[in-house]
């Protein structure tokens, strides 16, 4: 008799089911049973990825959800009520089981969400097609009944489901829990129901972690789940039974005297027949102008991209380039994802939303650069299209695009209203433990005092795994062996490690479908409070159905190029075009060869600028390269290139035909598309098959490393390069092609560079304002920043009523930068708009009985009047002290103003000039030292002098 487990859980039933998708598998291949369902609480997270891993394992995938049914209408929200729910197990039987599984899915986390995503009775039948239904745990409607001595109506429960789902496709479930009362009791009378009403029983054990012994380890994540400890007596906990994976013969055992449960197992394993399509691109369709198809539209976009790029006559190269790309572009079918990028970034730079000049290997291709998606000319920088676009190993190619953070969300709102909303969503994406979070967690719920567990995480190195710290780090290894307490915690944290913790939404990733996402993706928020809407899948189950998958990425630079670009318009007058900046600026480049690129994109670090100096990058190229070269591994190769740049070092090559490629890198292999073109130059290999090559040594794939080294080694034999030194090529090639850079993002990541370089050096004060403004929220980054405008000849000033807006701003025809009024603290946003948009109606305020006039604002509160006159924003019209002494009198004559306005009383006495003025008092000004304290209160840093200052001179 064979058996199939149909009620299992994962890491993706969150902080309550503790085994990975791998290792569900890997127990089930061990115990040889050849299929298994997934059954996550309220959600098909792992849908895909189980799909994917079990047929790779020969185990027949199940795909199916422990759904929760609220108790009335699912859009019930009642305090104390609807937080209860039942628990329902659904299975998808074919391809309309799924679509209703997701549909189901999908409504029950946008609309019926409550405390869990609920779905109702009616939504269960509407959606009821496709699928097996079993009765769940003893959060079931059928046991729950029971439970409560409402036998009647757990009956007709169980005959509404069987009327549902049809007869044949609900059962009842029964669990052998033998230290559960409750179990014995719920399935004596589930097996009489069963009997009374001829409803098939199936036998389950509501699977949560993989092996008896891992009891304690979930009790724990329920522990983290709920906050609560061991030592708490009323703690949620499955501990007290086995919700194992029980092998086959013991299932088949603990329900001998029902043996038609576990033979119904097997009936239900057969009628599950879905299976995902992975692999078969789903491109969505764009519409095309009237009597026109994709492949001319895209041609004839093109043809405008070549005479606004190259003129009239393109040469034969660019000519010969623009058609190779357009037939592979053709024949790999990706026309349409083509004309969907070039839409969205034509129209954002249509919006003046600053986008990136191109990211990743997409800079290598010529079309893309015709159509206005990237602004690298592949050709003049010797960019390959192989390395973005392989013709022999077709896949959907990765065309990322950075936008200026603060307005991605407008592009990513223009995508989904051009397709429609139900056809484009972000991404979910899943925070797991690490071993230091594992490790807190599990101190906390085992009770162990935080300055314990704390001690115990800080001796474990970023970034490394438990079983990687016990093996390299002494001090751990001898904590684990000689303290019990200490081994108890590593031994339960490497139990949760990598276990899924919480959902959120992917940082840039965008799904575009051809038809209503929800068809085939379950959707969601991504948290209780946030309203906008992710996949249930993440990236690569997405990429494996083989939905359209964008990054939109956020880049804060272009953020600040944009600013940059704005105040230079508003101060000077005319529109810079980013195109129109010359790449051969002498003043950039002696900016750079000073290493004044505080503030410059990837080239701000001490050790780049020490390098830059030493350096004195003289074109282009020199920036290319220092981007690809500043990183872990590749920068012991960085004094080499100083070296063959100031010509310090006579650079050698082990075979001539090396010269031409590397020359330009003073023979050092600093792109990617170098060792390419080594592998087509010297050993015959097509670019498509250099790229594979550059794949193999890039991820270390021992077998596919020796296939590709014996071809190389035969290609170079072949072209009459001696054997011992194609050898040597190999060797030499090997560990550059591991650190080696994708030339193309290089390329275009250094264009961003030398814009803002350019922009520093020839519109500082409006860069700096841009830049300060882009750090307004971290004070230490701001002092910083402060430092370098001082060494521009910058002047920075505090806050002032009548030349500050919201945010860091130019002072006109002057070297100055004036702070925000939003800089200060206790000052609201509503607040400032008033005084800007004041201001801006009706001119600057001459007095503090003028602003008090004027300002009649519920937001104008003691708190923000004090923190401005305090942070020196009226120091122009009126002294601190007095300001502060006769606060009361002048919130009292604004709360009249406000008074009289909300009575509707202004429009009366229009233009009649009333005497505002309010008596003050006199006082002693506020001392020097005491204006630099509220500052650094105030503002978080000294700004208009500095407490020492008067001391520097001794």
């Amino acid at each position: 008799m064979k058996f199939t487990h149909l009620h299992t859980h994962s890491h993706y039933s969150l902080l309550d089911g503790l085994a990975k998708i791998d290792q569900l598998l890997d127990r089930a291949q061990e115990l040889g049973m050849d299929s298994l369902a997934l059954t996550d609480h309220g959600n098909i997270y792992g849908a895909v990825e189980f799909f994917k891993k079990a047929t790779e394992r020969g185990i027949k995938p199940i795909i199916g959800v422990e759904i929760y049914q609220s108790l009335e209408k699912m859009t019930d929200k009642r305090p104390n009520i609807d937080d209860k729910r039942y628990h329902l197990v659904l299975l998808a039987k074919n391809e309309e089981g799924y679509k209703n599984l997701t549909n189901l899915l999908t409504r029950a986390h946008l609309e019926g969400f409550y405390y869990k995503p609920r779905v109702d009775e009616e939504l269960l039948a509407q959606c009821s097609g496709g699928l097996i239904a079993m009765s769940a745990c003893l959060a079931g409607k059928v046991p729950k009944l029971i439970l409560e001595k409402k036998i009647i109506e757990a009956e007709k429960a169980a005959l509404r489901y069987q009327e549902i789902f049809g007869k044949g496709n609900f059962y009842l479930e029964i669990q052998n829990h033998p230290n559960s009362p409750e179990q014995k009791l719920a399935n004596k009378e589930i097996v009489r129901i069963a009997k009374k009403y001829d409803i098939p029983l199936v036998a389950t054990n509501d699977i949560h972690y993989l092996k008896s012994e891992d009891a304690e380890a979930q009790d724990l994540l329920m522990l983290i789940n709920t906050g609560a400890n061991i030592n708490d007596p009323d703690r949620l906990s499955l501990k007290t039974d086995d919700f194992s994976m029980k092998t086959p013969d013991q299932m088949i055992e603990e329900f001998k005297d029902f043996p038609e449960a576990i033979e119904n197992t097997q009936v239900i394993a057969e009628k599950c027949d879905f299976k995902f399509e992975l692999g078969k691109v789903k491109l969505p369709k764009y519409d095309v102008p009237s009597g026109k198809t994709p492949e001319d539209y895209l041609e004839e976009l093109c043809r405008e991209g070549l005479k606004k790029r190259f003129g009239e006559n393109p040469s034969q190269e660019v000519m010969d380039r623009f058609n190779y790309e357009l037939s592979v572009i053709k024949q790999t079918g990706f026309i349409s994802y083509f004309l969907i990028v070039q839409d969205f970034v034509n129209w954002a730079k249509s919006k003046r939303i600053v986008v990136g000049p191109g990211r990743g290997s997409v800079g290598g291709s010529l079309v893309a650069f015709l159509l206005n998606i990237t602004n690298i000319d592949p050709l003049k920088y010797n960019l390959l299209f192989e390395r973005f676009l392989n013709p022999e190993r077709i896949s959907l190619p990765d065309i990322d695009l950075d936008f200026a953070d603060r307005r991605r969300d407008e592009v990513i709102q223009y995508v989904a209203q051009k397709y429609g909303r139900d056809k484009v969503a972000q991404i979910i994406t899943f925070g797991t433990m690490a071993a230091r979070a594992a490790l807190r967690d599990v101190g906390r719920a085992l009770a162990y005092t935080y300055s314990y567990c704390d001690r115990v995480a800080k001796m474990i190195p970023l970034g490394m795994s438990l079983d990687d710290t016990l093996k390299k780090v002494s001090e751990f290894r001898t904590l684990y062996e000689s303290d019990a307490e200490a081994k108890k915690l590593i031994d339960f944290a490497k139990k949760l490690e990598g276990v899924a913790r919480h959902a959120s939404t992917h940082a840039c990733g965008v799904v575009i479908s051809n038809s209503s996402l929800s068809e085939s993706v379950p959707l969601q928020h991504p948290t209780q409070d946030d309203e906008s809407i992710v996949t249930q899948y993440e990236m690569h189950s997405i990429e494996d159905l083989g939905l359209l998958k964008m990054d939109f990425l956020g880049l804060k630079n272009l953020t600040i190029i944009e600013d940059t670009l704005a105040r230079i318009y508003k101060v000077q007058g005319f529109n810079l075009e980013l195109e129109t900046i010359p790449l051969d600026d002498k003043k950039t480049y002696r900016l750079l060869q000073k290493g004044e690129t505080v503030g410059v994109f990837q080239l701000e670090s001490d050790g780049m600028r020490r390098y830059l100096k030493q350096l004195k990058p003289s074109d282009f190229e020199d920036i290319i390269a220092m981007v690809a070269l500043y990183r872990p591994g590749p920068m012991q190769f960085i004094p080499d290139y100083i070296a063959g740049k100031n010509k310090k070092k006579k650079v050698e090559y082990l075979h001539s035909r090396l010269q031409p490629i590397l020359e330009s890198t003073y023979g050092i292999a600093v792109y990617q598309e170098q060792v390419m073109r080594i592998a087509r130059d010297l050993a015959g290999f097509s670019l498509s098959e250099a790229d594979v090559l550059r794949k193999a040594i890039g991820k270390k794939i021992r077998k596919l490393l020796m296939a590709q080294r014996e071809k190389f080694i035969e290609g170079m034999k072949k072209n009459k390069i001696d054997e011992n030194i194609a050898l040597q090529i190999w060797y030499w090639i090997e560990p550059f092609a591991s650190y080696s850079f994708n030339r193309s993002h290089a390329a275009a990541y250094a264009m961003i560079a030398y814009q803002t370089a350019y922009l520093k050096i020839h519109f500082p004060v409006e860069f700096m304002a841009a830049l300060l403004t882009s750090e307004r929220n971290d004070v230490e980054r701001i002092s910083v920043l402060i430092g370098e405008c001082k060494k521009m000849n910058l002047e920075v000033l505090p806050p002032d009523i009548n030349e500050s807006f919201n945010y860091f701003g130019v002072v006109p025809n002057k070297n100055q930068i004036r702070f925000g009024l939003s800089a200060v603290k206790n000052v609201g946003s509503g607040i400032v708009e008033t005084i800007v948009e004041e201001r801006k109606a009706n001119g600057p305020y001459v007095s503090i009985e003028d602003f008090i006039a004027r300002i009649s604002s519920k937001d104008l509160n003691k708190k923000s009047m004090e923190s401005l006159i305090k942070a020196g924003s009226f120091d122009r019209i009126a002294e601190r002290n007095q300001l502060l002494l006769n606060l009361e009198k002048l919130l009292e004559s604004s709360r009249e103003n406000l008074k009289i306005k909300n009575n509707g009383q202004r429009g009366l006495f229009e233009g009649m000039n009333f005497n505002n003025s309010i008596k003050m008092e006199a006082v002693v000004p506020a001392s020097e030292k005491e204006k630099l304290g509220w500052e650094k209160e105030l503002l978080g840093l000294f700004i208009s002098s500095h407490p020492l200052n008067n001391f520097r001179s001794i």
